[in-house]
């Protein structure tokens, strides 16, 4: 067998023993989840505070993105540098405050400096550790184990498992005080504008939908007639109308089955060709739930009303990407 490949397959027993590692972390430290979690958890509901996320090195790291996800997910949070913290961050905390201090070893000596600055204060510390008997866990008003068996490093140094760990846990929190909060999709919608769910969560149909020139025929159209006007209107349909009442919608697809299933198909008028019940949509209405219709219908287009259910515009699925 070539060396290469064997080399390579030597990589993947390695990633998938990784893996196979930090999952067996993960379920233990499910199943040591207890009341000290719910305490949590009702800590920070209970405070009209921020979560204060504080950690050093890795668990910094890892810390920082906890804070993001709080506060991402209705929780007020951000993430402090213990460092900094004795140069002037420590003025970012207030007495309502609930301080989040990750440290594995629980002796991590810039968190355990700031633990007499906390006291003083009075703010509530809830510590992420795997040692419970450690300085900053005694300390501490909650406790949350993140210890683990071991580290998926091959040396067992490296923070891997342990780092995981942590960061599970703070997603738990976050998911859990999210879901207590009744947080929805458009409560993450407002705290993530420029993304492509709070544009449709956030957008009106009338902020992206076609409304000039568009591609009206009479119900009693001929079939050249409503082929032009697919081809001038330039978005695939026409929109029939009966005076000024909507009466039906005929498609590129309509088109080409009534071609099929007729000989004499060009002696059809509109209303022979036309599916009679378009679905139809509010010009008021999300985006988002003009994007479900569709899916739900299988359908590519939507006839978009206002209040008197006039005829206002056309919503393709191609304007909800």
């Amino acid at each position: 067998m070539d060396k290469a490949v064997i080399v390579k397959l030597d990589h993947l027993r390695i990633a998938r023993e990784v893996i196979a590692v930090e999952i067996a972390a993960l379920r233990e430290m499910s199943t040591r989840l207890n009341g000290t979690f719910a305490q949590a958890i009702d800590l920070i509901l209970g405070t009209e505070g921020r979560v204060v996320v504080v950690g050093m090195g890795k668990s910094g790291i890892i810390g920082k993105k906890i804070a993001a996800t709080l506060a991402s997910t209705g929780t007020p949070a951000f993430s402090v540098h213990p460092g900094e913290a004795f140069h002037g961050d420590l003025g970012m905390v207030r007495p309502e405050d609930i301080a989040l201090m990750i440290s594995n070893s629980g002796e991590t000596e810039e968190l355990i400096r700031l633990l007499p600055f906390m006291q003083y204060q009075k703010n509530r510390v809830i510590a992420m550790t795997g040692n419970l008997n450690s300085t900053l866990a005694k300390n501490a008003d909650v406790v949350l184990d993140v210890s683990v068996a071991r580290e998926a490093c091959n040396n067992n140094l490296a923070p891997t498992s342990s780092t995981t760990a942590t960061l599970v846990m703070g997603d738990t929190l976050a998911v859990a005080l999210s879901t207590a909060r009744g947080f929805q999709p458009e409560d993450f919608a407002r705290f993530h504008p420029g993304g492509s769910l709070g544009r449709k969560l956030l957008t009106r149909i009338a902020d992206v939908m076609h409304s000039r020139n568009l591609p009206f025929c009479s119900h009693d159209a001929t079939f050249r007639e409503v082929i032009q006007t697919i081809t001038q209107g330039r978005l695939g349909l026409a929109i029939v109308m009966n005076g000024d009442r909507l009466c039906g919608v005929i498609t590129d697809g309509d088109i080409r089955r009534a071609f099929e299933h007729n000989e004499t198909a060009m002696q059809l008028a509109a209303a022979d060709i036309m599916t009679r019940t378009p679905k139809t949509v509010n010009l008021n209405e999300r985006l988002v739930a003009g994007e479900e219709l569709m899916q739900k219908e299988k359908i590519k287009e939507l006839i978009v009303v206002d209040d008197e259910q006039r005829v206002v515009g056309v919503l393709q699925i191609f304007d909800t990407e």
